[in-house]
């Protein structure tokens, strides 16, 4: 099930090392930093798969469906900071600088592998960042806020730096399923079967399924409700359509199964998101 989460505060940010974390698949509003320091870990980000390494940086726009599958045999070991960008626009960007959050407006999800020099000063920075906000008195939240103004323009420089576009996998099965979940972002819209990514992509159906749950920790077909839940949430905060016509939109033959599907995977009605959310989603423009 995909859920929305929430943050209570401006900022939040925390260090945690879990052999058996597990999230769901989510979106929010606030907008991530993710620190990966060791573990062995597939994140998936909308329409792609990171294999991650140690000293990758994840900048994620939020309201894109992402989730980590974690390999419970290895300690998961990552660094999270979270901030609300209507308040950082308001109380942090200084006017001497350029948009600090354009990296994650404009590009939006992308992993910054950090190595050497760059991966020993955002450690440094992290570190700092969380001994400050675990401070919690006046003084050391204005020096989180400081630093954090540092951290968003040294990570503005470090996207100046050439991004690698195409992934590399370990292995076939991460590249099969890559190219299943590439498949299912161009298709979603429309009725999907085993059978049709079996003649698509070549392979038999029964290999992609069992690899599909393998690598992702879901199910073809849970990835594909939840990739039509998400869009279905983008079209009802940015649109006024009718809700029969974005189901229809996002790949339900039938309103009645739209709406039950939306409320299972969110709690909410399609009409109770809109009206709690549109708001919310228009502040940040």
């Amino acid at each position: 099930m995909a859920t929305q989460h929430q943050i209570s505060e401006p900022y939040t940010i925390g260090t945690s090392s879990d052999f058996h974390a597990q999230v769901p698949y989510h979106t929010h509003f606030h907008y991530e930093i993710y620190y990966f320091h060791g573990g062995k870990v597939n994140y998936l980000i909308n329409d792609r798969i990171h294999v991650l390494e140690p000293g990758d940086l994840l900048l994620m726009h939020g309201m894109t469906l992402h989730r980590a599958h974690v390999d419970p045999s290895e300690e998961y070991h990552r660094t999270t900071l979270h901030f609300d960008p209507f308040y950082f626009k308001q109380f942090i960007q200084p006017p001497f600088a350029a948009d600090l959050l354009e990296p994650f407006q404009k590009l939006q999800n992308i992993n910054l592998q950090l190595r050497g020099a760059d991966k020993d000063e955002v450690e440094a920075t992290l570190l700092r960042l969380k001994q400050l906000y675990a401070l919690q008195d006046s003084f050391s939240q204005q020096r989180f806020k400081a630093h954090l103004l540092d951290f968003l323009i040294l990570i503005n420089q470090l996207c100046q730096k050439p991004l690698k576009d195409i992934p590399s996998f370990p292995s076939s099965k991460e590249h099969h399923v890559q190219s299943i979940i590439s498949y299912l972002d161009r298709q979603y819209q429309e009725e999907i079967t085993l059978e049709g990514i079996q003649t698509e992509l070549h392979l038999s159906k029964f290999y992609l399924a069992k690899t599909f749950k393998e690598v992702t920790g879901s199910t073809i077909f849970q990835f594909l409700m939840q990739r039509r839940i998400y869009q279905a949430k983008i079209v009802l905060i940015d649109s006024q359509q009718p809700i029969t016509d974005v189901g229809y939109e996002v790949g339900f033959k039938h309103p009645s199964h739209f709406s039950r599907a939306f409320k299972l995977h969110t709690g909410l009605t399609p009409e109770q998101y809109r009206k709690q959310n549109q708001l919310h989603a228009n502040r940040l423009i």
